[in-house]
C-alpha cells in the first residue's frame, strides 16, 4: 500500500515542474517497463498490482519491488484505464551535443512540436527507421510528458531527446539543415545525401522565420488530394522512410 505522500509524489509527476524538480517520470504497461529496464536508464521503483512473471522478477532483482492495490495505481496513473504496472525511472542527465556523433548519419530537428501524442508517435518512429537523436526547441513538448511516454510504446527507452535554443545551436552542427515546408523540393526527387538534420515544424504555424532562415534545402511532401495538411508525426514518417530507401540503392 502507498502512502499518501508517496501517491502524491507519484501524482505529482505529471506535471513538468515536479518532473524536473524530482528528476523522475513514471513509465505505465508491461511493455513499455521491460523497454526501460533494458535499457541505460536507472528504475527507482516498480509498482504493480498482479504478481510479477519471472522475466521482470530476474531483470528487476535490484529494483524496488511493490505488490499495491488497483485502488492506489488508478490514483498514480494518467491513464483513463490503468495499466498493471507502472516504473518510476530517474531523467537521465544527457552529455552536450555532439557534433561529431551526428555526422554521418540523420537527426529529427522539432521546432515548436506541442501534441504529446504527436511527439510520442515521433519518437516510436524514429526509434522504427534507427534515428537515434532529436533535438527540440525549448518550447517542444517535454519529451517525459505522460502521454508523450504512452505513445512512444517504449521507444523513448532508446532515444536521446535534447532541448536547446534552435537558432544557436544549429548552426553550430555543421550539416546540411533539410526544412519539411510546403513550398520545397519534390521529397521523392530529393537528394538527402548522407547525413544531416530533418526539421519539422509546429502542427499549426510550420517553422518559425528564423529556423526557415537556417533551411539550406526545403523539401515538400507533394499533395494529390484536398486534404488541407498533413500530421506532423506522418510527414516525419514519411521523410524517414524516403531517406531509409534511398540509402538502400
Amino acid at each position: 500500500m502507498l502512502s499518501k505522500s508517496q501517491i502524491s509524489l507519484l501524482k505529482s509527476l505529471q506535471h513538468k515542474k515536479d518532473r524536473l524538480e524530482h528528476g523522475l517520470f513514471l513509465v505505465e504497461g508491461y511493455k513499455s517497463v521491460i523497454e526501460f529496464i533494458n535499457s541505460p536508464y536507472q528504475i527507482a521503483a516498480i509498482y504493480h498490482t498482479a504478481p510479477l512473471s519471472p522475466k521482470v522478477l530476474k531483470l528487476s532483482q535490484k529494483i524496488n519491488l511493490s505488490e499495491i492495490s488497483v485502488t492506489d495505481i488508478e490514483k498514480i496513473s494518467s491513464l483513463k484505464t490503468p495499466q498493471e504496472i507502472a516504473a518510476l525511472v530517474k531523467i537521465p542527465t544527457l552529455p552536450a551535443l555532439n557534433n561529431a556523433k551526428l555526422k554521418q548519419k540523420f537527426s529529427i530537428v522539432l521546432d515548436g512540436i506541442q501534441d504529446p501524442g504527436n511527439m510520442g508517435t515521433i519518437i516510436r518512429t524514429a526509434d522504427w527507421f534507427g534515428i537515434r537523436d532529436i533535438i527540440c526547441s525549448e518550447d517542444t513538448v517535454d519529451a517525459y510528458n505522460p502521454k508523450v511516454v504512452q505513445a512512444s510504446m517504449g521507444s523513448l527507452s532508446r532515444i536521446n531527446v535534447y532541448y536547446a535554443n534552435l537558432t544557436a545551436v544549429l548552426p553550430q552542427i555543421g550539416l546540411p539543415i533539410l526544412g519539411a515546408m510546403l513550398n520545397g523540393e519534390n521529397i521523392y526527387r530529393t537528394d538527402f545525401g548522407n547525413e544531416g538534420l530533418i526539421v519539422m515544424g509546429n502542427e499549426g504555424k510550420g517553422l518559425r522565420p528564423e529556423i526557415e532562415n537556417l533551411v539550406g534545402k526545403a523539401v515538400s511532401i507533394p499533395r494529390i488530394g484536398d486534404a488541407e495538411s498533413l500530421n506532423v508525426a506522418i510527414a516525419m514518417a514519411l521523410f524517414c522512410s524516403e531517406i531509409s530507401r534511398k540509402s538502400y540503392k
